[in-house]
């Protein structure tokens, strides 16, 4: 009995940016193996993290740190397949995704796609906190979308309508709490840096007003208390980067 033809590749272009992802690109990148190309964008990684990429894909680029929007951007500027998919080192595609991938490349008039997340917290699944279902543009047609070129929390602006998939990608996110505190203090700098050239200042009121409002919203207004504990220490500790990036803009602007 002949076994059945295996399934043509995605015409999808996977664009990932790298830097000592050694921990988490494999699974990135086996759950990507159906797609036609892959584009892995790294900053030199100093760990296993190119050897290991050069086992999936031969589109391995080496280039110094641009910044989060322009380093995905420089991966989706070498895109040559139809569609371009998105996707963060931490991150994996689910047999479930791949299939409705598969089906609405095939036949689809919109220009892009928002895909759930399924955002894991010390090794929990969030569910509250604004934190699910965390919907992303990720998947796109090849000239239909970009980066959004901005300091920090990047997205993919498309232009043409847009539609949502049902299945999630699944994000790994924060394995330890030092992981956090690290991203952080480069995240809250970024922020600083992005408020600040946007004009905008520093009032005394922003670290007694807008830390305590970011608690309230995580954990009650959207619900973070049903995760337990981990929606309580997720909470605090997005309130502290509030009260982090406020200082650094104060700081900024005492500096000039």
């Amino acid at each position: 009995m002949e076994s059945a033809p295996a399934a043509p590749p995605l015409p999808v272009s996977v664009v990932i940016i790298t830097k000592n992802e050694e921990k988490n690109i494999e699974r990135a990148l086996r759950s990507i193996r159906e797609c036609a190309e892959i584009i892995l964008i790294d900053d030199f990684s100093t760990d296993a993290t190119v050897p290991i990429a050069r086992r999936y894909t031969d589109k391995v680029f080496l280039i110094p740190w641009q910044g989060y929007a322009r380093q995905k951007q420089t991966g989706i500027d070498r895109a040559t397949e139809p569609w371009v998919l998105v996707l963060d080192a931490d991150e994996c595609v689910t047999e479930d995704l791949l299939r409705e991938i598969r089906s609405v490349v095939a036949d689809s008039g919109y220009a892009g796609y928002f895909i759930p997340r399924r955002n894991f917290f010390l090794g929990r699944w969030i569910r509250g906190g604004g934190w699910w279902p965390d919907y992303t543009l990720r998947l796109f047609r090849k000239g239909a979308a970009s980066m959004e070129q901005r300091e920090v929390h990047e997205k993919i602006t498309a232009e043409g309508r847009t539609g949502r998939l049902q299945n999630p990608l699944e994000h790994y996110t924060y394995d330890t709490l030092s992981a956090y505190l690290r991203k952080m203090d480069s995240y809250s700098t970024l922020a600083a840096r992005e408020m600040h050239a946007a004009g905008r200042r520093f009032r005394p009121w922003h670290p007694l007003i807008k830390p305590p409002f970011t608690f309230f919203r995580m954990l009650v207004l959207q619900r973070g208390c049903r995760d337990g504990f981990y929606g309580f220490i997720l909470a605090l500790l997005y309130s502290f980067y509030t009260l982090l990036k406020y200082l650094k803009l104060w700081e900024l602007q005492r500096s000039k």
